[in-house]
């Protein structure tokens, strides 16, 4: 199994921009899907991004769809969500995971699919 770590949350102002990261430790990032996901108290959790097991397909939400960049690192065995232009409704839990039964080259919208987790980073965005 692979352990997810994210980073890189914090309390910006609207319009600034941040990278998030998230390291990948007892497998390759390669060996899965990968997704990032978010969610406020009280709410469901909500799709952002993934990008496919091989990496030649991303996906956004509508929602941050050209305000965010969603990539991977081989070397270090990270993923990072690039995120540009942050609105206040972009406040939230970030997490990321990862699925393991994804195909090569799809990857889902769905967090019943993923079934491995990071822990969580706040992203806080004040107008």
């Amino acid at each position: 199994q692979v352990q997810l770590v994210e980073s890189g949350g914090g309390l910006v102002q609207a319009g600034d921009s941040l990278r998030l990261s998230c390291a990948a430790s007892g497998r390759s990032l390669w060996s899965y899907a990968m997704g990032w996901f978010r969610q406020v108290l009280g709410k469901e959790r909500e799709f952002v991004s993934a990008i496919s097991r091989s990496g030649s397909s991303t996906d956004y939400a509508d929602s941050v769809k050209g305000r965010f960049t969603i990539s991977r690192a081989v070397d270090q065995n990270t993923m990072f969500l690039q995120m540009r232009n942050l609105k206040p409704e972009d406040t939230a839990v970030y997490y990321c995971a990862a699925d393991s039964t994804a195909t090569v080259s799809r990857s889902s919208r769905n967090s019943r699919d993923y079934d491995h987790w990071g822990q969580g980073t706040q992203v806080t965005v004040d107008s």
